[in-house]
């Protein structure tokens, strides 16, 4: 049913990789978002969590810069106990994280690439504006669904973004101690897409539809992505996801299983996308007098 929409979705979806690590440790933890175009003049939309994230990389990775050098300073005879009031200072705890990087990857074949972006005031939404944009290498952009009273209950919907890691381009510089990326490793990472029927509105306090459920789940690392119809149509954008507990709760239910009873407790919950309605991001689109299409 999607088979061509998520070819020709796929040629302007992209991923958005960051690397980053938490306090007192080395290992990098991979993650990755989705953005995806909306003209052929280097403009995306995304969410503006995902914004919130990587537009503080300076400030994360400058604060980290200055604990390091007032822990140089601190004498040995004293250091357990200096070391743990730094800590304190910097508010470093156990998952805080102290580097990160972030990498667009399939924007323009260009080396370098600068980047700036408005946040949406309301809404998990935001536009990134690729500066001095050349040489894409992006392929065609978004075509955003024209007539959107068309999204009803039962209607049929897909998301496309890149939820499971798997580029290894990076490293922990030791003598730096610094996370880094380098030119060897994997680059690549699938994309995936999952289907949902529509099986929610979502609205405003006003009343108004800003947004559209979906009977399964959005994944980590689709946030940003599309969400299209059978006709590769934009219809949203994969936000979140809400957990729905479902009232079966079982406690120390026997079960047989193996030849054997087994005593099971859960709670079960069905987990359900949500996605920012197409008009809200035509509409913030227009506020901001970027060009986008309908179709």
């Amino acid at each position: 049913m999607f088979v061509n929409a998520i070819e020709e979705v796929g040629k302007f979806t992209r991923p958005v990789y960051t690397i980053s690590r938490i306090y007192n440790q080395t290992i990098i933890n991979p993650g990755a978002a989705t953005l995806f175009f909306v003209n052929e003049n280097g403009v995306a939309v995304t969410c503006k969590h995902v914004i919130d994230l990587i537009g503080n990389r300076q400030n994360i990775n400058a604060q980290y810069n200055n604990y390091v050098s007032e822990k140089a300073a601190i004498g040995k005879n004293q250091h357990n106990k200096r070391i743990t009031e730094l800590a304190a200072k910097y508010n470093y705890k156990s998952d805080s994280i102290v580097q990160l990087n972030e990498m667009f990857v399939g924007v323009t074949t260009d080396a370098t690439l600068s980047y700036r972006w408005v946040n949406h005031p309301k809404y998990d939404l935001s536009i990134i504006i690729f500066d001095n944009f050349k040489n894409p290498a992006y392929q065609s952009h978004a075509i955003f669904l024209k007539d959107t009273s068309v999204l009803k209950q039962g209607k049929n919907l897909c998301r496309l973004g890149y939820p499971f890691p798997e580029f290894t381009n990076f490293r922990y510089n030791e003598a730096e101690d610094m996370i880094e990326w380098t030119s060897d490793g994997k680059i690549e990472t699938p994309r995936f897409p999952i289907d949902g029927m529509l099986t929610r509105h979502l609205g405003s306090e006003d009343g108004t539809i800003i947004g559209l459920e979906l009977s399964t789940p959005g994944l980590r690392g689709q946030s940003g992505g599309p969400l299209f119809d059978e006709r590769g149509s934009i219809c949203g954008m994969q936000s979140s996801t809400s957990h729905l507990h479902l009232g079966f709760d079982m406690k120390n239910f026997e079960y047989r299983t193996g030849g054997k009873m087994i005593n099971v407790t859960n709670q079960p919950f069905l987990h359900v996308g949500h996605c920012v309605h197409a008009s809200v991001i035509k509409g913030f689109l227009a506020e901001n007098n970027i060009k986008f299409y309908e179709g």
